[in-house]
């Protein structure tokens, strides 16, 4: 029994929100939302490619995951803006996370104490091989 699936029909404001929202729920959930923003953040001017690559892959990973699922995957990922829209509501429940937890976000040391830090390792290192 074929699915009725059409590719080529773009994803509604609704449909395009709720995958979003269920991708980075599950994202966030594994605590993977570095890597994962990252991920997209450089792969987002081949987000087209990769959501041809997913109608490829669909007759090997549909049995797996779904072919529903695969056809949204590629349908989210062939608009842009749709990846900027991910890469948002990650970024926004990450710090929700953060938020509820009483947790602060991890600040990143000025580029002075990093190399400060490089530089004593480096003086302490030259001294003990002496």
């Amino acid at each position: 029994m074929p699915l009725d699936i059409d590719l080529l029909e773009p994803l509604t404001p609704e449909e395009a929100s709720a995958i979003v929202d269920s991708i980075a729920r599950r994202i966030v959930e594994r605590r993977l939302e570095t890597p994962a923003v990252l991920f997209f953040e450089m792969h987002k001017p081949l987000s087209f490619l990769a959501s041809q690559a997913a109608i490829v892959a669909m007759p090997f990973l549909g049995p797996l995951i779904g072919a529903r699922r695969m056809a949204d995957l590629s349908r989210l990922l062939s608009q842009r803006d749709y990846v900027e829209q991910l890469i948002s509501r990650i970024e926004e429940m990450a710090a929700e996370r953060d938020e509820l937890s009483g947790r602060q976000p991890q600040e990143k040391p000025a580029k002075s104490e990093c190399a400060g830090k490089i530089a004593d390792e480096k003086s302490t290192n030259s001294e003990d091989s002496k």
